[in-house]
């Protein structure tokens, strides 16, 4: 197998950009809309109840994920099975990370980590070299993330080892589940039907931290509209749109892409919290913003 430099002819990143940064726009409301929930509501328990509720929707709807769920090829159903679990440990990392090494320690890790694990993946599985329009885009994006969050942060951050490790576990199991994503989705299986398998799968793993955490918060008013909305937003809204722009962008750049979370949720925070930002804050948005601008242009012929 040969090294690659150029994205194949069927991958259009101009085309995938746009769904896969209305994801990130979706994904961006998760902090604000979490932090509506009842007090006795566990982080965990918030996150798992939002994938397992988000998940059986994307299965319901994605026309044959049924069948792709009970597919013979022993490849598909190990890769549906490997990208199930990825797709459960990323809350299941994601949230505790958050708890020991603070949300933007965290935050920064995990987002900052997945574009380079899944460029890293792609190269090793697919043998397609990283261009150099994806690195220097990824390196300004996580740069201007870590900017961006740090710069907003009121405190010191929390130098937690366990909660650094378990970040970057949520940003390789993000990676993970992408890149096996786009990989299923380029082989001709349905978008919608790949993100239903892997999303009900994963929220079937997560189902017993849902319980073993409590579930009584999800029976007021506040802690159901808060479920409904990281369930049909942030996980079936937005994975169907993450799906559709796998179709045409390669996992690596998709991940990067999604960096403009953070600065949804800055956004949001200034917006809806009445929180501001410093002008450093503003700084590193720009820089994240020059970056993901980079990868949202379509590649010039040559």
């Amino acid at each position: 197998m040969s090294n690659h430099t150029t994205l194949p002819a069927r991958r259009r990143p101009a085309r995938g950009a746009l769904p896969v940064l209305g994801a990130a726009v979706l994904w961006g409301t998760t902090g604000t809309a979490s932090s509506l929930a009842p007090d006795g509501a566990h982080a965990a328990a918030v996150g798992a109840a939002g994938l397992t509720l988000g998940g059986l929707l994307l299965f319901l709807t994605g026309r044959g994920s049924l069948a792709l769920a009970r597919a013979a090829d022993n490849r598909t159903r190990w890769a549906l099975a490997l990208g199930a679990l990825a797709v459960a440990g990323y809350p299941l990392s994601f949230y505790p990370a958050v708890d020991r090494a603070g949300v933007a320690v965290a935050t920064v890790i995990t987002l900052g980590s997945a574009p380079v694990f899944s460029g890293l993946l792609i190269w090793w599985t697919e043998r397609v070299r990283p261009t150099r329009r994806w690195s220097a885009a990824t390196l300004a994006a996580v740069a201007g993330c870590a900017v961006l969050v740090f710069g907003s942060k009121a405190d010191g951050a929390d130098g937690d080892v366990v909660g650094v490790l378990l970040a970057l576990v949520a940003g390789a199991s993000y990676a993970l589940y992408a890149v096996i994503a786009g990989s299923l989705i380029r082989r001709g299986h349905a978008s919608g039907a790949v993100m239903g398998a892997l999303f009900a799968g994963g929220g079937l793993v997560t189902l017993p931290v849902l319980f073993a955490a409590g579930t009584a918060w999800l029976a007021t008013a506040s802690g159901a509209l808060v479920a409904l909305h990281l369930a049909v937003l942030t996980v079936f809204v937005a994975y169907r749109l993450f799906g559709t722009g796998l179709r045409h962008t390669p996992a690596s750049v998709a991940t990067t892409l999604t960096l403009a979370e953070p600065a949804v949720a800055a956004l949001l925070a200034v917006l809806v919290v009445g929180e501001r930002l410093s002008a450093l804050s503003w700084a590193g948005m720009a820089v994240l913003a020059l970056g993901l601008a980079v990868l949202r242009a379509p590649e010039r012929r040559r």
